[in-house]
């Protein structure tokens, strides 16, 4: 087969090989001809500013063009750069494969123009109705300019202004913190411009301003319709401009690579590759605790064996695997929003949306999904096609129909049950986050019942029909779909004539039965959370003369499960729902000796350690908490002195507060800590203050610590701990994970910690 490539200069971008034939598949006198990219300026001389001349075989490329007969597709789609230079026709004339003024310009194979082209920027035309509308092919960026050069102690205020003391008209305006440039759209070309002319090269204190087009962010740039539509269905190729972003989504990407990335493994290389990742953190420990040893400090024990173990900070004694692998999550989110083809769909993102992504998915896929939490996404999914209410648009922050959370409560069984699954569910809590900003009240109660209805019916008619309790409505407004504590909630009646039923579900831990309220913290794998407490429990080496302090304890399943084994639990948790869950945990199931304390860890930690570590707490001091915090026998609890402190810890994923690290330290009664984390680097970066050894002096008011927010975690924490108070330090003992989250990445860390 003849085939003839033509080459280019080393100068130039490698270009596209295109093949020009004239008859369909020839199998002989193919010739490959290379264009390059429309958008790449060809090369220039710096010193004349003129194009470069075209070699022989280019002009001998474009001869072959015109004798075959065809004309390839990007022929003269772009202006020539030295036309929009000088205006006039480079030297090339018209054998120039770009285009020397509008007349010659063509349109592009997506429809478009040239961006620089008047074409293009002919942007706004009004309708009828007077509306304004984007021309088809045009690009938004052109009235969206940057100014470089703004001071950079300017507000957007000043640059507001600014722009009205020149008598600029603009749409709107705004500066970056701490950088030299600012952003102003117009809403027509005309406001372009006309700013243009006023201020290009204006002199703004030592330095001009300078106006450039300004490129839109990820999520802004839309989809361009595929211009092939032979055998294609109706439905395809359509997107959302409001919320779809299908150029931000990789080809072939679903719900599952997103939600459950390692479902592509075996479960034993699945726990495999999490063993290693916990090795690394654990070396990174080591590493960061050798850093932050004050200068003229002997080296801990730990630091110092740890060489003996590989650079670990203490022994991985292994990874626990979950008894249940499939379909194991009792709570799920779902995200309402919109997929690739543009139809309302309850599911999954796939991918982040700070990477501009809003497309979502259905979790039918996703293996960490029950079969009834799939079944009551896709109800609401059928619900909102008929639905008046718009779906929340995360690129305006305007709609009504947010997410869906569904919570599963399991029956009381032994672990020999777990293959019986999901037939062990036997409670089910709807919550369906709405924003009601905007909206009519009767309108919003008629559309509720609707849905009330859809759910009550759906999950009827389901074979086998599917279980439900409660349904709640959370009613949030913010930006974010993670609603604050105190969010309203309201309960809706699943019959109409029906009383409505408390908004809580019921599971068990242990053999002991806990209420969750809509919002409270319960582990998303119950019969992986009985192996994690269990092991707790066995590490902190509880006894009946045992205090043991359960922080951040949610609705009290760690304090709970191991009351039987220690003299007195005092749990403390933030979300008020989740302590009033305790409290009546606790009560169900016969356990007088906890008291769970309603506040925030770092406001109440270091006085509650005073007050039982203290062998004579003093009879005047005020409580740190209400009446209702305190079970019966808390008052003689104080008097009683214990010989075992232990303190079981199992933050969010951001780790302890520094207050509560401090406090945790600093109160040497408390001897053996027990941390768990879903966020392996939270607790390396808690762990490096809570061990690094003291300097003789603290570092108050360190000069380093200027540029924190630039800071990684662990370099911030050995920051903090050269200001930490003379205090013994703690020592990793060891470690183990446990996969409560089979699929993905994430696992639970346990670390002992003893002095």
């Amino acid at each position: 087969m003849a085939t003839e490539t033509l080459n280019t200069p080393a100068t130039e971008p490698p270009p596209s090989t295109v093949t020009i034939t004239g008859e369909p598949n020839p199998p002989e006198n193919t010739v490959a001809v290379s264009h390059p990219s429309p958008d790449t300026k060809p090369p220039t001389d710096d010193e004349h500013g003129e194009k470069r001349k075209r070699t022989e075989s280019e002009t001998e490329t474009d001869e072959q063009t015109e004798k075959n007969g065809s004309v390839h597709p990007l022929w003269k789609t772009s202006l020539c750069s030295y036309f929009r230079r000088t205006g006039e026709s480079c030297s090339h004339g018209d054998t120039c494969r770009y285009a020397h003024g509008e007349a010659e310009l063509r349109i592009r194979p997506d429809n478009t123009w040239d961006p620089t082209s008047e074409k293009a920027k002919k942007m706004k035309v009004e309708t009828e109705d007077g509306d304004v509308v984007t021309e088809e092919g045009c690009d938004d960026n052109v009235v969206d300019k940057c100014f470089l050069n703004v001071p950079m102690k300017w507000t957007s205020d000043k640059l507001k202004e600014f722009l009205n003391d020149q008598g600029v008209e603009y749409k709107s305006a705004k500066t970056r913190k701490g950088m030299v440039v600012g952003f102003v759209s117009f809403e027509t070309v005309e406001q372009v411009k006309a700013a243009t002319e006023k201020l290009q090269g204006k002199p703004i204190g030592n330095k001009n301003l300078k106006i450039v087009d300004a490129s839109p962010r990820s999520f802004e740039r839309k989809v361009k319709p595929s211009l092939e539509s032979d055998n294609k269905g109706e439905d395809e190729g359509l997107v959302n401009d409001d919320s779809t972003p299908g150029h931000s989504v990789s080809k072939g990407r679903s719900a599952r690579d997103a939600v459950t990335p390692l479902a592509h493994m075996s479960y034993a290389d699945q726990l495999e590759h999490k063993k290693k990742n916990i090795m690394q953190i654990l070396k990174k420990l080591a590493r960061n605790g050798r850093k932050a040893c004050p200068d003229g400090v002997a080296q801990p024990d730990w630091i110092v064996k740890s060489r003996e173990i590989g650079g670990l900070a203490c022994k991985l004694e292994g990874i626990i695997e979950s008894p249940l692998v499939n379909g194991y999550r009792n709570k799920c989110e779902f995200s309402v929003g919109y997929s690739l083809q543009g139809k309302p769909t309850v599911g999954f993102l796939l991918g982040n949306f700070r990477e501009g992504v809003t497309a979502v998915e259905e979790p039918s896929d996703c293996p960490n999904v029950s079969k009834i939490s799939c079944k009551y996404a896709e109800i609401f999914q059928n619900f909102l096609q008929s639905s008046t209410f718009p779906i929340w648009n995360r690129m305006t922050n305007t709609g009504f129909w947010r997410q869906l959370t569904v919570r599963e409560g399991r029956r009381q069984v032994s672990i020999p049950e777990v293959d019986l699954g999901e037939s062990n569910i036997a409670e089910v809590l709807l919550m369906v986050q709405i924003s009601s900003a905007g909206f009519d009240d009767e309108a919003i109660n008629v559309e509720l019942e609707k849905m009330a209805e859809a759910f009550v019916v759906g999950a009827s008619t389901n074979s086998p029909p599917l279980p439900l309790t409660v349904l709640v409505v959370q009613d949030h407004q913010g930006v974010s779909n993670v609603a604050p504590a105190d969010a309203p909630l309201r309960s809706l009646p699943l019959v109409k004539s029906e009383v409505v039923a408390e908004a809580r579900i019921q599971d068990y831990i242990n053999n002991l039965r806990f209420c969750i309220s809509p919002t409270a913290f319960f582990q998303v794998n119950t019969l992986a959370a009985e192996k994690l407490y269990a092991l707790a429990g066995d590490w902190a080496c509880l006894g009946p003369n045992t205090l043991l302090f359960d922080v951040c304890c949610g609705t009290g399943t760690i304090g709970l499960t191991l009351a039987n084994r220690v003299g007195m639990v005092v749990g403390i948790e933030m979300n008020a729902s989740a302590v009033a869950d305790a409290n009546r945990n606790a009560e169900i199931n016969g356990i007088s000796n906890c008291r769970f304390v309603c506040s925030k860890a770092e406001d109440v930690m270091g006085s509650i350690l005073k007050e039982y570590l203290t062998k004579e707490p003093d009879a005047n001091k005020e409580e740190t908490s209400s009446p209702e915090d305190k079970s019966p026998d808390a008052e003689d609890s104080k008097m009683h002195h214990f010989d075992n402190v232990v303190a079981i810890v199992d933050p969010p994923r951001v780790g302890l507060h520094p207050t509560v690290i401090k406090a945790l330290r600093t109160h040497s009664g408390l001897k053996r800590l027990v941390y768990i984390s879903c966020n392996p680097e939270s607790l390396m970066a808690n762990a490096i203050e809570l061990c690094a050894p003291s300097a003789d002096k603290s570092e108050k008011g360190n000069n380093q610590n200027r540029g924190w927010r630039n800071m990684s975690s662990a370099s911030l924490a050995r920051q903090r701990a050269k200001s930490m108070p003379v205090s013994d330090p703690f020592q990793p003992i060891k470690a183990m994970a446990v996969d409560l989250f089979p699929h993905t990445p994430h696992c639970e860390l346990v670390m002992l910690l003893e002095r």
